[in-house]
């Protein structure tokens, strides 16, 4: 079988959960990565683990230019993801004109192929229905991060391939060992034994995160220029997803909040929070993500890539063995 030949890839978002496990499947497949950070000292790990770090920001157009120099191609993985903070300003910032000078340094630099991640959140609620990479949003996206996203999703589908040869590739929700967000949060309480309190929803499409970055070296090396992929994992509500996790890890269920408690929570809350600051988890914003669905489907990316992801039971194990190494305190409760 033959080797792949070694590639320098720049990352950016390297410091991220995406990009962390797609650095080190890079490094795995012997490829050479370039890491653009904000903090070298915070990137300790990555320099250890041999990526050359070039200090910068993707808002700072220069600092990217400076790190395209004798790359092979790009990974634009960095992102802003908040939900029900007030100020969504640097969302903007980050999501659209980070993005815009990512693509605007690579078509100046000559750059010979980039990936971008998308999320299939540019779609926002698709109301229980799995869409494609055809489907087209209309309407008001439910959060400031689906707007954003969509915005710079946008740009980049505008970018001719003669300019610059970009593939997207759109996850959904995203698990796995290292997830400091919320889900990841709740995941690992329900595997140390802790009862949370959880919602139904939202409905996703919940692949591995290892799974995640294969698809985004698929995309690189087979992706044709100006499509979109959607890595879609299996579907999965919140609270399903919670309940298998404490199945397999042999500890307690999650309290479930009923959709009809949140959607009338959601109303009260949107009035309330316009007169006083409310915690993310009880904003407006919040709630009306906890009744949507985000669901598309992988098809394209099984056909075209050869992308899979494992199944919901396989993953979950996994994480749960992950964590437990982690967290020495964790003891299966009785069954």
């Amino acid at each position: 079988m033959c080797q792949p030949v070694p590639v320098r890839y720049l990352i950016t978002g390297a410091t991220g959960f995406v990009g962390g496990a797609l650095t080190r499947l890079l490094r795995a497949e012997g490829h050479s990565v370039v890491a653009l950070v904000r903090d070298t000292h915070h990137a300790r790990s990555l320099k250890d683990s041999g990526v050359t770090l070039r200090t910068g920001d993707i808002t700072d157009v220069a600092s990217v230019r400076e790190a395209l120099l004798g790359v092979d191609g790009v990974f634009h993985v960095a992102g802003w993801f908040k939900v029900g903070v007030r100020d969504t300003a640097p969302g903007w910032q980050v999501n659209v004109e980070g993005t815009r000078n990512v693509l605007a340094a690579a078509i100046e630099a000559g750059t010979p192929r980039l990936v971008y991640t998308s999320t299939l959140a540019v779609n926002s609620d698709t109301a229980g229905e799995t869409v494609d990479e055809t489907y087209e949003f209309s309407g008001t996206h439910l959060t400031a991060y689906d707007a954003s996203k969509a915005a710079a999703h946008e740009l980049v589908r505008q970018t001719s391939p003669e300019q610059l040869q970009v593939v997207t590739v759109m996850p959904g929700g995203i698990y796995g060992p290292g997830d400091t967000g919320q889900i990841g949060a709740l995941m690992a309480q329900v595997a140390d034994g802790r009862r949370v309190v959880a919602t139904a929803g939202p409905t996703m499409c919940q692949a591995h995160v290892d799974d995640i970055a294969r698809g985004h070296l698929l995309a690189m090396e087979r992706g044709t220029p100006g499509e979109s992929y959607m890595l879609a994992g299996p579907q999965t509500g919140l609270g399903d997803l919670l309940d298998l996790v404490a199945a397999i890890a042999r500890t307690r269920r999650p309290v479930r909040v009923p959709s009809p408690v949140v959607s009338s929570v959601a109303v009260v809350t949107g009035g309330l929070g316009r007169v006083i600051r409310l915690p993310p988890t009880y904003s407006a914003e919040s709630l009306r993500v906890a009744s949507a669905s985000y669901l598309g489907s992988p098809a394209k990316a099984e056909r075209e890539l050869g992308w899979s992801a494992r199944s919901l039971r396989q993953g979950v194990a996994e994480t749960v063995v992950a964590l437990r190494r982690r967290s020495p305190s964790n003891r299966a409760a009785p069954p």
